[in-house]
């Protein structure tokens, strides 16, 4: 799961100025294809149970600053879960 470290760095360091394509290519990246978009909104699976998805927004060309944090912290469980196996 080989995200653009370029991308993710800017997610981090400024959530409230990332492109939403950008957002895809990693959210595709980790989680797998979208199973919605072609909306304003895309939707991602989560492989864990809870609430099992993460909902991207595209605002202009920009994706929220909250969707993106909600994208990072899916991310570190994401990768948690690796470790513990």
């Amino acid at each position: 799961m080989a995200a653009n470290p370029k991308i993710l760095d800017q997610m981090r360091r400024e959530p409230a100025n990332v492109q939403f394509a950008d957002v895809m290519k990693v959210c595709e990246s980790y989680f797998g294809k979208p199973r919605q978009s072609g909306t304003s909104h895309a939707i991602f699976k989560m492989p864990w149970i809870g609430d099992p998805r993460i909902n991207i927004q595209n605002d202009k060309g920009k994706t929220k600053a909250y969707q993106v944090r909600q994208v990072l912290l899916a991310i570190e469980k994401l990768e948690g879960m690796k470790h513990e196996r």
